[in-house]
């Protein structure tokens, strides 16, 4: 875990922390996989990516961006997580659209789950799927990716990509469920802010209640586990 004086320094070193990463990929593979995460902590982190600074680091055509999961919105809808990602990032660096690979929400949310996890087994060879980095963030209800507290898909054990029905929301989702996360290379958390100080302690310091909070599900089975994490959100560890 790292703590950061402010949520600056945090995406500063997220970034930097890409930066080497993909290199290092590239170097040792020949491409570098990125899953991104959604909601508005990672904003910042993507409009610095952006910047010249840093986009000039990464080696775009041998970068290839997936998604950790996605809400099933139109495909221009602000709430959508690739939407977003591309309106700050994407369209502003010289990735080739092939290397973008989005979850298909303009299908059925069981038919874009089923057609995402064939798009990521064709990608990785039909192999386990094993990401570079894939970035993860924290809800105050305990949920990642879009793993949510009492739903069934936090027992399954394949390495698969699902769609949930979240009935707070009225709305589905589609996401890569704990197996396929745990065998990422690197698994980043970004958490900021107090409002999430109570959630982390517990995610940290309770005994493991995946149903209750999923986020206890990440573990890497041959990968690191990193925490980014701002002093406000660090209050209480």
């Amino acid at each position: 875990m790292q703590v950061f004086q402010t949520t600056e320094a945090l995406n500063k070193a997220v970034a930097e922390f890409i930066i080497t990463t993909a290199a290092k990929a590239i170097a040792a593979r020949g491409r570098f996989t990125l899953a991104l995460s959604g909601g508005q902590t990672p904003e910042k982190l993507y409009s610095l990516l952006a910047e010249p600074a840093y986009s000039k680091q990464i080696q775009w055509d041998k970068t290839f961006i997936f998604w950790g999961d996605e809400r099933c919105v139109p495909l221009d809808d602000e709430r959508n997580n690739a939407h977003l990602a591309k309106l700050l990032l994407l369209n502003k660096v010289n990735i080739p659209s092939s290397n973008i690979y989005r979850i298909p929400v303009n299908l059925s949310p069981p038919e874009a789950a089923k057609n995402y996890e064939k798009e990521i087994n064709n990608f990785f060879d039909n192999e386990a799927p094993r990401f570079d980095i894939i970035l993860l963030g924290l809800g105050e209800n305990g949920h990642t990716a879009s793993l949510f507290p009492h739903t069934k898909v936090l027992d399954e054990q394949a390495e698969a990509v699902r769609a949930v029905y979240l009935e707070e929301e009225k709305m589905f989702r589609v996401t890569m469920i704990a197996p396929m996360i745990n065998h990422a290379h690197h698994i980043l958390f970004l958490v900021t802010g107090e409002n999430k100080a109570e959630i982390l302690e517990k995610i940290l310091h309770t005994p493991d209640h995946p149903d209750n909070y999923p986020a206890q599900l990440i573990h890497p089975v041959d990968g690191k586990l990193h925490w980014y994490v701002d002093n406000a959100a660090a209050r209480l560890i």
